[in-house]
């Protein structure tokens, strides 16, 4: 399976992005998420493919520039769709579906049918849940920035705090994968981009 560089990610990056403002947000998130992976790597079993993981994580949030309206907002609404979007923005690409489903299977701790159909959520019910070590990596240290407006960093207090309306079963997927993967540190990514901590 090819996997894209780092430089081809950008291009697609700067290809859909509907603004300068949308690309620093959406790219700055991406390459966080990356920083936080590669220190997640190391506490990984032997094996994991760090390309896959370093793509998906470059790679993730895409299909949230579909997702701009006119007025150079984020459609928050349906914003819970970007994952489905990213999908297939990158499956329209021709990007392996090994990648394109890092976009897909990221949201929250992972959307099953039951979820879809339980919140009413719009987008095609079925099975969004991280399967390979590489997917659960991305998606966790998702968990750790938000593109909130300033971005902040997020504690996992603060995350385990915000998905316990989702669930005790969400919040025990979370907690599991603290205990596998352990807790990032922010501080160096924090002092990098000067984004505080939530």
């Amino acid at each position: 399976m090819p996997i894209p560089t780092n430089e081809e990610i950008r291009a697609l990056h700067e290809r859909y992005a509907p603004s300068p403002e949308a690309f620093h947000l959406v790219y700055t998130h991406s390459q966080i998420v990356c920083g936080i992976a590669e220190q997640l790597l190391g506490r990984c079993e032997a094996g994991i493919d760090a390309d896959l993981v370093r793509a998906g994580s470059l790679l993730h949030d895409i299909g949230v520039y579909l997702l701009y309206g006119p007025s150079g907002e984020i459609d928050r609404a349906d914003y819970v769709r970007h994952g489905v979007i990213g999908h297939d923005l990158l499956a329209g690409e021709g990007i392996a579906e090994e990648l394109c489903r890092f976009c897909s299977c990221h949201t929250g701790m992972g959307l099953s049918r039951t979820d879809i159909r339980r919140q009413g959520l719009p987008i095609p019910a079925g099975d969004y849940l991280a399967e390979s070590v590489e997917e659960e990596v991305v998606m966790y240290a998702d968990k750790f920035h938000s593109k909130t407006d300033p971005p902040v960093f997020v504690s996992t207090a603060s995350y385990l705090a915000s998905l316990r309306r989702f669930g005790d079963d969400k919040a025990s997927r979370f907690q599991s994968m603290m205990e596998r993967f352990g807790e990032p540190d922010l501080a160096p990514l924090m002092s990098a981009h000067g984004h505080g901590l939530r």
